[in-house]
């Protein structure tokens, strides 16, 4: 993959054609291997640059339009199918080659198993960072079924690698017991069924800090996003995620890279969780690409 070069397929709406002067840059992660459910979340990232293809280029949530910042589409990464630790070590050197270009990672999924080497990436370059995960799931399992390599264990890998109390979850309802347990005892911060109160109390408590973000569309409920591969009754609306990303937009830190991952469309022939995931992804780039 070049990712200084433009993109041939469609790109997200008003993405430039110049990858060295830009400060972000969007890149899909089409890799559905070790699902548990339904697969079909490698199919995300198109659909979600082709659903940008109907959003205003001006957001009124952050009162800016997409022209006032700079993104590069560079399209998705070829990843081997069916092979899951290639496909890993292929995004994580990925990543990295954008960091050390000093751009902001902005990337679509995919399952959530492709937010971990995207984490190895950042804690090459950061000696210290936050993950905020917002999510229905825990994502806490060392294991499913045997297999350490599953999109069930992405954040409990992420606390072995910065520490749990580096770790901060919202939106949780849905794991194992053994999950909750292991976030009672870790230090890791986890935060069940809501999202926006308890961001309003914890942002503050992340001044000056790095901080990655990581967002699963299914936390959101599946009235709002049934095109997701484990859907989980009792989630948030659209609205509080939109309130949530301007949340972090607002707050004084510091936001080193984001994805948004585990759309999969062929469940929701409406194509409102694409839709409501691109718009996401504009308001990301308004709120949080540049944010010092």
């Amino acid at each position: 993959m070049r990712f200084d070069e433009a993109y041939s397929g469609n790109v997200f709406i008003l993405s430039k054609q110049d990858y060295k002067q830009a400060d972000a840059v969007i890149y899909g992660m089409p890799m559905d291997w070790t699902v548990s459910f339904r697969p079909g979340s490698r199919f995300g990232p198109a659909r979600i640059r082709e659903a940008s293809l109907g959003l205003e280029e001006y957001s009124p949530y952050a009162d800016k339009h997409l022209e006032e910042v700079n993104y590069f589409d560079a399209g998705d990464i070829p990843l081997p199918f069916g092979n899951p630790a290639r496909s890993l070590d292929m995004i994580e050197d990925y990543v990295a080659s954008l960091l050390a270009d000093n751009k902001f990672p902005l990337g679509l999924g995919g399952e959530h198993l492709v937010s971990w080497p995207v984490f190895k990436a950042l804690k090459a370059k950061y000696d210290d960072f936050a993950i905020i995960h917002i999510d229905a799931h825990a994502d806490l399992r060392e294991e499913y079924e045997g297999e350490a390599l599953s999109h069930s264990t992405p954040i409990r890998k992420a606390c072995e690698l910065i520490g749990a109390q580096n770790v901060y979850s919202f939106g949780i309802r849905s794991g194992m017991r053994e999950e909750f347990q292991f976030a009672k005892e870790s230090g890791m911060h986890m935060h069940k069924f809501d999202v926006v109160e308890p961001l309003k109390h914890v942002l503050p408590t992340l001044a000056g800090r790095n901080v990655y973000v990581t967002i699963d569309i299914d936390v959101l409920d599946p009235a709002h996003a049934p095109g997701t591969g484990t859907a989980e009754a009792g989630g948030i609306t659209s609205k509080e995620l939109l309130e949530a990303i301007s949340l972090i937009a607002q707050a004084d830190i510091n936001v080193i890279g984001a994805d948004l991952v585990e759309v999969a469309p062929i469940y929701d022939p409406s194509e409102q969780t694409p839709i409501a995931a691109s718009k996401f992804i504009r308001e990301m780039l308004l709120g949080w690409v540049g944010k010092k």
